[in-house]
C-alpha cells in the first residue's frame, strides 16, 4: 500500500450495510450504517470519523458522492478531508441530461439525446441506447432495434433517456486532479471486456488526442481534486464523450500498476509533501485481465463490526 512505502502503519475503516461484503473483510475496523438514502447515513458517517479521528475520506461508488459534496465543511471541522468535487459538479455528472448539455455547451462531441416521449415520435436510426438519466454502474442500460422494443424497455427503465447509439472502440480515462485543482496526469484504458458495468480486460494506450481532450474537458468542469474518470468512445477519428464520474473508476488499478500511483500521490499532498508526477509518466500497453477471488470468514469473523443502525 501507498502509506505503507511512507514508512507509516495505515488503518483501513469501511462502512457497508451489509456485513458480508467481500471488500469489508479488508478493513481493519468495519461499520454498518444506514443506506446512503437515509437521514441518518451522514450522521453514522460522522461518528465515525469523530470516534476513529479519520483523516481522509476517499469515495469510490456514486450513490453518496452528492451527500459528501454538501456535507464536505462538516467533516472538515472534525479534521477529515473528503476527496471530492463541489456539489454543482456532482450535479453535473450525476444527471445524464445535464452532462449532454455541459458537453454540447463546450464544443465536445457527445451522443444525441432525447426524452423517450421524444423518441417515440420521431422517426430515429435504430438500434438506440436507453439508459436511466440518473442511473450507475450500466444499471438499466439496453439497446433497442425498433420501436416496439423503444416502447417496451423505455417504459420498465426509470428516468429514462433515449440517445444514439455510437459503435467504436471504447476508453476510460483515469484522470488526477492535484490539490491545486490542476490535472497533473491521465491514462486512457481501452476496454476491451466489461462485466455487470465494470471492465473485466482492458490495456493502457497512449493516445495524445485522447489526453488533451480529456484534460481540457476536466479542467472547464473544474472536477477535484483527486481521481476522475472519463468514458470515451473514439469512431472514424472522432471522440464522443459519454460519461464522467467524479470519482476513482473500477478499473484505476490499471493505471496505478501502470504506475500512475494515485493514492502515493494522494497521501503526498494530503501530509504537505511534493508528489512528483509525470503527465504521461505510466506504462503504456500493460494489460489487466480479471477473474473472481474469494473471502472465507468463520462466524467470528462476521461479528467483528461496529452496528451503528
Amino acid at each position: 500500500m501507498a502509506i505503507k512505502k511512507l514508512g507509516m502503519i495505515p488503518r483501513l475503516i469501511g462502512t457497508e450495510m451489509n456485513p458480508l461484503s467481500p471488500a469489508l473483510q479488508h478493513c481493519d475496523k468495519r461499520y454498518l450504517v444506514h443506506p446512503v438514502q437515509h437521514t441518518k447515513y451522514v450522521s453514522d458517517l460522522l461518528s465515525i470519523v469523530h470516534r476513529e479521528k479519520v483523516n481522509l475520506i476517499i469515495p469510490t461508488v456514486d450513490l453518496d458522492l452528492r451527500n459528501l459534496a454538501i456535507h464536505q465543511q462538516d467533516f472538515t471541522r472534525l479534521g477529515c478531508r473528503v476527496l471530492i468535487s463541489q456539489p454543482e459538479v456532482i450535479d453535473i455528472c450525476q444527471d445524464k441530461r445535464k452532462t449532454c448539455r455541459f458537453l454540447q455547451r463546450h464544443g465536445f462531441l457527445t451522443a444525441k439525446t432525447w426524452t423517450l416521449s421524444t423518441a417515440l415520435k420521431k422517426r430515429l436510426r435504430y438500434p438506440l441506447f436507453l439508459k436511466p438519466w440518473d442511473g450507475y454502474a450500466s444499471r438499466g442500460n439496453a439497446i433497442v432495434r425498433n420501436k416496439e422494443e423503444l416502447r417496451f424497455h423505455g417504459r420498465r427503465i426509470p428516468n429514462c433517456i433515449v440517445q444514439e447509439y455510437i459503435k467504436g472502440t471504447e476508453y476510460t480515462c483515469d484522470v488526477f486532479v492535484d490539490f491545486s485543482m490542476h490535472v497533473r496526469c491521465i491514462v486512457p484504458r481501452k476496454r476491451i471486456e466489461v462485466r455487470s458495468g465494470e471492465v473485466s480486460k482492458a490495456q493502457t494506450i497512449k493516445q495524445e488526442t485522447i489526453m488533451s481532450e480529456v484534460r481540457r474537458l476536466v479542467e472547464i468542469l473544474g472536477a477535484g481534486p483527486g481521481v476522475i474518470t472519463v468514458q470515451l468512445i473514439e469512431k472514424k477519428g472522432k471522440l464522443y464523450f459519454i460519461e464522467i464520474n467524479p470519482r476513482f473508476g473500477g478499473g484505476a488499478p490499471l493505471s496505478i500498476k501502470a504506475g500512475a500511483d494515485f493514492p502515493k500521490w494522494i497521501i503526498h499532498q494530503y501530509l504537505g509533501k511534493k508528489a512528483v508526477i509525470r503527465f504521461d509518466g505510466w506504462k503504456e500497453n500493460l494489460f489487466m485481465l480479471r477473474y473472481d477471488n474469494e473471502v472465507w470468514l468463520t462466524d467470528t469473523d462476521v461479528s467483528m463490526y461496529h452496528d451503528l443502525r
